[in-house]
């Protein structure tokens, strides 16, 4: 009896994070060891008890967050400083000494503080408008940042240039060539957005604050105006000071009347003009160390390298940059520390807007694929669920516009379904499984002639629609979600249409089949099909089913498997994938006509088994061939005859003596011999000519070959006359004693059912029935070898497990006609009723 087993669970590891800010590393190891529940199926776990320690994985957003920090000490540093020499000019000077200042220290206080003040209304809103153009990706990628970098360094460039000549012409070719390709790469970004429906609201970077001069005065331009602003207001307030500090020509104190007045204007002037010209530094400072840590150092690439985002990053690392820079400035310094990547693309997931959706769900994308950071960002999606609701939800946007979002989001949830838990939390979300459904949608060949003008612009737009890569993600989701939950496995199949779908990847013509430059993908899509269509049909309990129910009545399930066996020779793994499905689904009594009544399948079956599978792997697709042709013989007398038909009792027979098919060529043959007939009797007859092989296996062999050659035997037997009985067990040079030996010393060695070979208890007592039956001789050797004893042991240690032919999971399938007590009384009165046989 074979066991079908439940889909395995994958183990639960209990990670610990460990945040350490001085190695600036995100540290993610194992707390324990790996919980392995339940059995079956291999899981993606390893099986090792404890988990080796996992190398330190770093956070490079952290180089960011401590960048954004320190520009913020010097911003507010300088703030404050321009605040002072604001509170001094206004209160001490301009409030207090008006009337007695020098006309020129009036006019250059005067210019300062205008300057000044232009300059932290500039500082306070390009910010925000820095913020607002890094909203797009277009405007991200080319003019927040980029432009005005390029921009604002020429004059810096060309002051340090000088001092560091040598090294800056090594840098220029590649630099440039950088430069080239990051606008290229960003052009590209934006072309998703170039080709966009019009929105019913303006666009922050698009909005045109005068109907005149328009491209001077859109938003994306404002923040290169005040950036600009700011700088030379920087520097002419520096030019200022220093002048009336280097001359320090303040006026002299006299003996009129303004004396008084004028004794302390020197010291308030020279503090004023100190602070404003430090305030102006530090300033030009945080500027003189952001352009060398960006432009130079190049920080924000090599920390898009360390995160490995790719190309398209960069949008994402700049975004993030000001985000952290603009928290740093405007609230507390310490609150842009808080930061980090993942919970930065949470936000942007949540986001309505579509650039910003876009830059989210690659970061998420990137960070799960990605070796070092997959464990931790899994964990972390795990347990928010709104991140996982809001990627299920995207699943549904067939938009052709968002795509990338939509293939990125599946990718996402693909990686997540890898694990127990986060696989049930994505099956839990209502609508779940409607959204993956959505992911399996064929491309559309032809539409009628009467909606060509109206959706000429949709067909379109679908033309280069990616729709074998969201079907085989939406499988690929299906099978993980599958081999982890069994009541999953129910929602896939109450789930309308989804069951249909899944099927109707599997067909595979002959063309495709036997075609050596067909597309990999194509056959990836009809295995991934297969092994979605396996789970469901293992699926234990009730719900396997009426699973198993659902999948059979599908008109095209079985056909589909026929043109796999029939010319899949190329593809082995496919047709072991079908052969695993008809076996579950022979569980099923009606499946298991349904096959049978399918034309070819018993057929193809039976070749695969003699001749099947590769030089490479001939056993795996071989073996399952055996399973499945078992199964279906199984207590289905239509279909026994149909195999009977086929004329391939002989070819079982000799694979008795096969190692690797006897197995199966046993369990066959005993169902067979179980529906004979009259009508087939003749070809029956040729199972007796194996009598011998049969009985040398069950003295010499043991466990599971020994129960199948004696359930074999149990029923083959049956068919011999005493005469030839007595004729094949001289051939065997075995006499009767010995094999009665034999079967007193199975049933006493297996005092309980074993749980692998199960049937051995059974069929050794239908053997024994068979040896006393009319046969005083043979009731004579079981009273001396104490079988009265074992039997009663028997009675006493029956299970349930022992009353049915199959086993799905904890379930019981198909039970015996006959009980085990049933057989053990019938043995009992037979030893008990002496004399009344003739001898053999």
């Amino acid at each position: 009896m074979d066991h079908r087993n439940s889909a395995g669970s994958e183990g639960i590891i209990s990670v610990r994070i460990d945040e350490t800010y001085g190695s600036c590393a995100r540290t993610s190891e194992p707390n324990g060891g790996i919980e392995k529940r339940g059995s079956g199926v291999p899981t993606e776990s390893t099986d090792s008890i404890v988990s080796p320690r996992r190398p330190i994985v770093p956070a490079p957003e952290k180089k960011l967050t401590l960048f954004a920090l320190r520009l913020a000490v010097l911003e507010k540093a300088a703030t404050g400083l321009g605040t002072l020499a604001f509170l001094w000019a206004t209160v001490v000077l301009l409030g207090g000494f008006a009337v007695v200042l020098e006309n020129k220290d009036f006019w250059y206080i005067t210019i300062i503080l205008v300057i000044e003040g232009t300059r932290l209304f500039s500082r306070s809103r390009e910010l925000e408008w820095q913020h607002q153009a890094t909203r797009s990706i277009t405007d991200s990628g080319i003019n927040s940042f980029r432009a005005v970098m390029r921009s604002s360094s020429n004059c810096f460039n060309r002051t340090v240039g000088a001092i560091f000549r040598p090294s800056l012409s090594q840098k220029k070719r590649s630099q440039h060539t950088r430069e080239l390709t990051e606008t290229h790469d960003a052009a590209s970004l934006g072309s998703s957005d170039f080709h966009r429906k019009p929105s019913r609201t303006w666009k922050s970077t698009d909005v045109p604050f005068l109907p005149f001069h328009r491209w001077i005065f859109l938003s994306r331009n404002v923040s290169r105006l005040l950036y600009w602003l700011q700088l030379l207001s920087a520097i002419a307030c520096v030019v200022l000071s220093l002048m009336r500090l280097i001359k320090h020509d303040y006026g002299q104190v006299g003996n009129d009347s303004d004396a008084d007045a004028k004794r302390n204007r020197k010291p308030a002037l020279f503090i004023f003009y100190s602070l404003a010209m430090a305030e102006a530094t530090l300033f030009l400072m945080e500027r003189v160390f952001w352009e060398w840590r960006v432009r130079f150092c190049r920080l924000l690439d090599h920390v898009n390298e360390e995160c490995e985002l790719g190309a398209s990053g960069m949008v994402a690392i700049r975004r993030f940059f000001y985000d952290a820079y603009s928290r740093c400035v405007t609230e507390s310094i310490f609150d842009g520390l808080q930061m980090d990547l993942f919970t930065f693309a949470t936000d942007l997931l949540a986001s309505n807007s579509p650039d910003e959706q876009l830059i989210g769900v690659r970061i998420l994308q990137k960070f799960s694929l990605s070796t070092q950071f997959s464990n931790e960002t899994l964990q972390k999606m795990g347990i928010n669920l709104s991140v996982i609701e809001r990627l299920v939800e995207m699943l549904n946007w067939t938009d052709p516009m968002d795509e990338e979002i939509r293939r990125s989001a599946a990718e996402i949830l693909s990686k997540l379904a890898g694990k127990k838990q986060n696989s049930l939390r994505i099956a839990g979300v209502a609508g779940a499984m409607e959204s993956i459904s959505s992911l399996l949608q064929r491309k559309r060949s032809s539409i009628s002639e009467a909606d060509e003008i109206s959706e000429k612009e949709t067909i379109d737009d679908h033309a280069n629609y990616d729709f074998w890569t969201f079907n085989d993600l939406g499988l690929r989701i299906l099978k993980k979600l599958a081999r982890h939950d069994h009541d999953t496995c129910g929602r896939i199949g109450n789930t309308r249409g989804l069951l249909s779908r899944i099927i109707d990847f599997s067909h595979a013509e002959e063309r495709l089949l036997k075609d050596k430059n067909v597309a990999a993908s194509q056959i990836k899509i009809v295995k991934r099909s297969l092994q979605v269509v396996k789970m469901l049909a293992a699926t234990t309990g009730s719900t396997g089913k009426l699973l198993r129910k659902e999948i059979s009545e599908m008109v095209f399930t079985i056909s589909n498997i026929r043109h796999i066996l029939r010319y899949g020779e190329m593809y082995p793994k496919l047709q072991k994938q079908g052969i695993d499905i008809l076996t579950s689904l022979a569980q099923d009594v009606d499946a298991t006509e349904r096959i049978g009544n399918t034309g070819g399948v018993l057929k193809y079956l039976f070749n695969i088994f003699f001749t099947g599978g590769t030089p490479e792997d001939p056993n795996k697709v071989r073996t399952a061939a055996g399973d499945a042709l078992a199964y279906l013989a199984l207590e289905s007398e239509n279909n026994c005859h149909r195999i009977l038909k086929l004329r391939e009792l002989e070819r079982l027979v000799r694979a008795l003596e096969d190692p690797l098919l006897r197995i199966k060529a046993a369990r066959i043959l005993r169902h067979l011999c179980t529906y004979s007939t009259a009508d087939f009797s003749d070809h029956l007859k040729g199972v007796t000519a194996a009598t011998p092989t049969v009985i040398r296996a069950i003295v010499l062999e043991e466990n599971r070959l020994q129960e199948v050659m004696l359930g074999l035997a149990a029923r083959s037997f049956n068919l011999m006359t005493p005469e030839e009985s007595s004729i094949n067990f001289k051939r065997a040079k075995v006499t009767e004693t010995e094999l009665a030996t034999v079967l007193v010393q199975i049933l006493d060695k297996h005092q309980y059912p074993p749980v692998k070979f199960p049937k051995i208890r059974r069929f050794s007592i239908e053997l024994a029935i068979w040896m006393m039956r009319d046969n005083k001789t043979d009731v004579r050797i079981f009273k001396d070898l104490e079988m009265e004893r074992v039997l009663e042991n028997v009675l006493e240690t029956t299970a349930e497990l022992e009353s049915f032919n199959i086993v799905s999971g904890a379930v019981g399938l198909n039970r015996h006609r006959n009980t085990i007590h049933s057989l053990v009384e019938t043995a009992l009165r037979m030893l008990e009723v002496a004399g009344k046989g003739k001898t053999r």
